[in-house]
């Protein structure tokens, strides 16, 4: 197999961005459990588990419990001007497109809208970007099926 000089690099900083257990480490360290297998062209084969959990973040039901939270929570909206009151019938019009771009990797979140907001004293401002109502939505539905997962390896 050859590997020129610009994969071999990718394939560094893949390394070095992702804290990864080796299978001789052992113990209660941090670090991000990595799977994956490669083909014969050297393309990384997703593993079954990371579609399962691609399977449950689409889930009907999950995508209900996200949306329900994200309307429960309000808030102001983003970029594309869409409100929280815009949100459903955004979804009957484009929810099977969104979930199909997301199914092929082909969803792209929207830049967030920046909003400067006072700090108590001197003068100061925070800023705050604001995401889409979709992003949001999305974002919500991915935590809700991760949370579970990793909530129980953080600390108290």
């Amino acid at each position: 197999m050859k590997v020129t000089k610009g994969r071999l690099e990718n394939r560094q900083l893949r390394k070095e961005e992702y804290p990864r257990r080796e299978p001789a480490e052992q113990g209660e360290q941090g670090g991000v459990f990595y799977c994956q297998r490669i083909a014969e062209n050297n393309h990384i084969i997703a593993d079954m588990q990371e579609k399962q959990m691609l399977e449950r973040i689409l889930d009907k039901d999950n995508l209900n419990r996200a949306y329900k939270k994200v309307k429960a929570n309000r808030g102001a909206g983003g970029i594309d001007g869409l409100g929280v009151e815009d949100m459903l019938p955004y979804l009957r019009e484009h929810g099977t497109e969104l979930i199909q771009q997301i199914r092929e990797g082909k969803y792209k979140p929207n830049p967030v809208r920046r909003v400067e907001i006072p700090k108590e004293g001197k003068g100061k401002v925070r800023k705050l970007g604001i995401p889409t109502i979709v992003d949001r939505l999305v974002q919500q539905a991915v935590a809700q099926d991760l949370t579970p997962i990793y909530e129980k390896q953080f600390s108290d």
